[in-house]
This record gives C-alpha cells, sequence and structure tokens, in this order.
C-alpha cells in the first residue's frame, strides 16, 4: 500500500495525524492505509504563514501523486480545488504580475545551475558533454553538502560561444544564480561577462574566480606572517588563462602591483603586443608596468618574492626557485602534475610553499570559496557578485586563522572547517548590500 502521509507528515512538526479526514486524498483499492491523513481544509484554516517552503513542496507533491494515482489506478481525489490548487493559482497569477514574487512562491531563491560543455575538465580537457556529467554533478553535490544550496548539473552539447549564452539565458528563470563549470579559455571569460550584462541573477565562473580568492585569501595571511606589504611584492604569474586572469585582476585590485604573468608565448609585453587576443590586452592594464623584457620564466624569477603557476607540469626547477629572494612564496598549482613538486620546492628552500592537492599542507581548494559566496549572494538576493564581493570572501577566508595560529604550513584553514561558509557567505552578503546590487 502507498501511504503518502509517512512522507508528508515528517514536515508539519506538531501537526496531529487526523482521524475522520476531510477533503483528502482517498486511495480507496489499497484501504485505510492509503488514504492522507492531512487534510486541505485543515491548512485552510491555519493559514499558510506559518508553512515553510518544503512544507508547501511536500504538499504539492502529495496533491500531484494523488492526481497520477487516480489516472493510474481509478483512486478517488477529492479537494482537487481546495486549498493546493486555489493557492497554486494566486501564486501564478501574483509572479505573472511581478516576476520578482518567483523568489517568494517557489524554491527558486535556494538554487544554482551548474553548467558546462566539458571543454576544460580539470586534468581531462576537452572531453565533451556527456563526459563532464559526473564533475558537475559532484559540484552540485558539494553545493548541498556545504552550504545547503539545491543544484542541477546541466552539460551543453555545443561549443558556440553564443548558443551557450543563449541557453543560460533561457534557463536562468528557473534558478538564483549560475555556476559556469569547465569552459576552456578565452572562451569562458566572454561567456561570463556577456552572461552577467544580459541576466540578473549572479553568473559565477569558479574555475576563474573560486582559485583567485582562494589565492588571495592565502596571500593576505603569507603577508601578515611575513609582515610584508603586497605594493613591495614581486609576483610573477605562469598562466594567463580562466584563473591566471583572475589571479591577475584581484592581486592587482588588492594591492599587489609588481606582476609579472608569462603563457606558452612567454612574457606579457606592452611593448610587443601584436598578436595578443582582447583577454591578454586586457592584462596589460595591471602586468608588466614598468615594461620589463623578460626572455624567460626563469629570467623573471630571479628576485621575485611570489610565484604562482596555474599553467603546465615540469616548467619550474629547484634552481629557479633558489634564484627568487629570501622568504619567498611558490604556489604551485598545475593539475594533475604541478609546475614543480612540493619536494622540490622544498629542498630548494622555499619559505611558504602552497599546491593544489590535500596531501600536502597550505592546499589552496575554491571548496573555500565557492559554497560561500554562492549562500552569501543568494541569501543577499544579489543581482550579480563583484569584485568586491570576491575580494570580501578572500578577507573572510584569511580571517578564520589568527595571528598566534599562522605558521608556514598554515597559512590557509581546510574547506572542512565549518566556520568557512558561514563567514564567507556573511561577508559577501555584506558586501552585496553595500554594493547595492541586490533585489529590491
Amino acid at each position: 500500500p502507498i501511504c503518502v502521509a509517512e512522507h508528508l507528515v515528517p514536515f508539519l512538526p506538531g501537526h496531529p495525524l487526523f482521524g475522520n479526514p476531510v477533503n483528502t486524498v482517498s486511495a480507496a483499492p489499497f484501504g485505510s492505509a492509503g488514504i492522507l491523513p492531512i487534510t486541505y481544509g485543515y491548512i485552510r484554516m491555519m493559514g499558510t504563514e506559518g508553512l515553510t517552503r518544503a512544507t508547501k513542496i511536500a504538499i504539492l507533491s502529495a496533491n500531484y501523486l494523488a492526481a497520477c494515482l487516480k489516472d493510474t489506478y481509478g483512486i478517488v481525489y477529492r479537494g482537487a480545488t481546495g486549498f493546493v490548487g486555489h493557492e497554486m493559482i494566486l501564486e501564478c497569477r501574483k509572479i505573472h504580475e511581478d516576476k520578482e514574487m518567483s523568489y517568494v512562491y517557489t524554491n527558486r531563491a535556494n538554487t544554482v545551475a551548474v553548467i558546462s560543455d566539458g571543454t576544460a575538465v580539470l586534468g581531462l580537457g576537452d572531453i565533451g558533454a556527456e563526459a563532464a556529467l559526473p564533475v558537475m554533478e559532484g559540484k552540485s553535490l558539494l553545493m548541498k553538502r556545504f552550504a545547503d544550496i539545491d543544484s542541477w548539473p546541466l552539460v551543453i552539447d555545443s561549443k558556440d560561444t553564443e548558443e551557450i549564452i543563449r541557453f543560460c539565458k533561457m534557463v536562468a528563470p528557473s534558478f538564483g544564480a549560475i555556476n559556469l563549470e569547465d569552459i576552456s579559455a578565452p572562451r569562458c571569460v566572454e561567456i561570463e561577462r556577456r552572461l552577467i550584462e544580459e541576466c540578473s541573477i549572479p553568473v559565477f565562473h569558479d574555475d576563474q574566480h573560486g582559485t583567485a580568492i582562494v589565492v588571495l585569501a592565502a596571500l593576505i595571511n603569507c603577508m601578515r606572517l611575513k609582515k610584508a606589504k603586497p605594493e613591495e611584492q614581486k609576483v610573477v604569474i605562469s598562466g594567463c588563462g580562466a584563473a591566471g586572469s583572475s589571479i591577475i585582476r584581484m592581486l592587482y585590485q588588492y594591492g599587489f602591483h609588481k606582476i609579472y604573468a608569462f603563457d606558452v608565448d612567454g612574457c606579457l609585453d606592452p611593448d610587443h603586443s601584436e598578436g595578443y587576443n582582447d583577454l591578454k590586452k586586457e592584462l596589460l592594464c595591471y602586468v608588466n608596468l614598468d615594461h620589463q623584457h623578460y626572455a624567460s620564466l626563469k629570467e623573471a624569477m630571479a628576485g621575485a618574492d611570489i610565484f604562482i603557476g596555474v599553467s603546465a607540469p615540469r616548467i619550474v626547477t629547484k634552481e629557479m626557485v633558489a634564484s627568487m629572494n629570501e622568504g619567498n612564496i611558490v604556489f604551485a598549482m598545475a593539475n594533475p602534475e604541478p609546475e614543480i613538486t612540493y619536494e622540490e620546492v622544498k629542498e630548494a628552500g622555499a619559505y611558504i610553499i602552497g599546491t593544489g592537492r590535500s596531501d600536502y599542507p597550505n592546499q589552496v581548494n575554491n571548496l573555500l570559496a565557492f559554497p560561500g559566496l554562492f549562500r552569501g549572494a543568494l541569501d543577499a538576493k544579489a543581482t550579480k557578485i563583484t569584485e568586491e564581493m570576491k575580494i570580501a570572501a578572500s578577507i573572510g577566508i584569511a580571517s578564520l586563522i589568527k595571528d598566534e595560529e599562522l605558521t608556514r604550513e598554515h597559512i590557509i584553514v581546510s574547506p572542512f572547517d565549518p566556520r568557512v561558509v558561514p563567514t564567507v557567505a556573511d561577508a559577501v552578503k555584506k558586501e552585496a548590500i553595500k554594493s547595492g546590487f541586490v533585489r529590491k
């Protein structure tokens, strides 16, 4: 026998089971066990103000199930136009009059779409939509586990920028925010920017900004530990793609102004920018401001204070690390194989070492960023995620380690620290409200 009550009653704390129900779902062929002992009349009498969203969804689910049972088994459904039907009609009308009411009468305010075309899956590259689905499902599970956000993985069988933008805009009314994932550069930058301009919900490409937020958080604590100033640090970055470009912007905005960036073609140089794509041209506003003509990454790393790698394996040697300034910081984070191994960096005498791996100290993990970031944006009813919100997230993450707790092997907290998500969410929410980019 099917007893819907067993599933519905837990959503109604304090409501007793009723005998002799009125306006109920009656499953006559299944006997008394098939009768749903929750009356719409009682709920109508009690009102809807005290009902949670989960309660309403449970009631709607029971209503829908009853209708299905009627069609399939000839079960009698009494009260179809009672509380639930009338309530739904009113809610639909209110949303029709004001689309913003979709955040009141539906679960939209707690939802995120995880959207990918599968062209830049971590460690695998361009593997296509279907093969990327397990990763997107994992991302959705992390959203739920860490921030209690309801998330759906959506993979797109297209690499066309315009088609992807159109798809995202078409599904946007169903969600509170969009998380773009594993879309190759430089397309990912254009797609995100267009969607930020053309959608009224937050759009965030985690591969770009999630890593950047955590890198900045780690460097904030490095500066505290070294008692150094960002503007005095020479920073060399290998990788100008999705993550690298965002790291450059965030570091510059925070105060690191001596940045030199490399990609497969060498050092970004404002005096030799012929043939640069739009992304690289934009980065010239933040890097190599004193027009250095470094012939190689090795030359640039000599006398550097910070190295950040988000590029390719085995491109940095122990000698290059040793040529850096005393008190140097090395974050080699290419995955699955870094620019230089942790053991080699340690042998070379680096002062602080960060990696993208969980089996070494100071893991730079974007799991520290995106759950709390989306939680804060949704709670604030933000319409976009700004650079200021990202920096607020970085400062929040960094603040979780007190001065007396900072060590060379403890400059970033674990993503499993229960303080992370609420701290990041609160910082992002406050900055969103301050910025004014929130729904009225």
